[in-house]
């Protein structure tokens, strides 16, 4: 449901954050949007992920195997094959450091691999598009997925860039990566959130 959400209202407006001033809504705010049940229900592509990648990703967090076999109720042993902090989820969150010493130091890079799934016509194809995030450099590789048959899985790859003028302070962007179907119907849109350890967003 998150890919296929509405981000804009009734007036095809942005969403506004009612506690702020009506100011346009953030990630933080809406998430990735309004639900669109009949949108959801033929989403185009998917983003999957199983219950392995979930215990990746606690590998990746440092849980501990007790505690993921807490979570899991798994006896499992050999838990931690594979750890990972890029769990296959449509969305994107880069949390960027604060360590810059001064306005000469290197860009933060972060980058986000993820696979799509098309579950929609069997030949297609899909383009991406990204809103522009104030401060940071975002870039899609490769920008165009071709399919050539249904369940077919391609894979991407999301970097962003901390270009911000002033890397120490507090700082937030959010914006959307879109995947729109070449002569088809299908959006397929994900939030795309970045900040640095000093926002705090409450």
């Amino acid at each position: 449901m998150m890919t296929t959400a509405d981000s804009l209202d009734l007036s095809n407006q942005p969403i506004k954050d009612a506690g702020k001033s009506e100011r346009t809504s953030t990630a933080f705010g809406i998430g990735a949007g309004h639900v669109n049940p009949n949108k959801a229900l033929d989403p185009g592509l998917v983003y999957d992920a199983g219950a392995i990648d979930y215990v990746n990703l606690l590998c990746g967090m440092n849980f501990t195997a007790k505690q993921i076999r807490a979570i899991t109720r798994s006896s499992t042993t050999n838990l931690c094959s594979a750890p990972t902090l890029d769990l296959n989820y449509p969305s994107f969150i880069a949390l960027f450091s604060v360590n810059y010493s001064s306005s000469s130091s290197p860009n933060e890079v972060l980058e986000f691999t993820r696979t799509v799934t098309n579950v929609g016509k069997g030949t297609t194809s899909y383009r991406a598009t990204l809103t522009p995030l104030e401060g940071l450099f975002v870039k899609v590789v490769p920008n165009k997925l071709e399919f050539s048959s249904e369940g077919q899985k391609l894979q991407f790859k999301l970097t962003i860039e901390n270009n911000h003028p002033v890397k120490k302070k507090p700082f937030v962007s959010s914006g959307y990566l879109r995947w729109t179907e070449d002569g088809g119907d299908h959006i397929v849109q994900s939030p795309v959130l970045a900040t640095n350890k000093e926002f705090k967003p409450l």
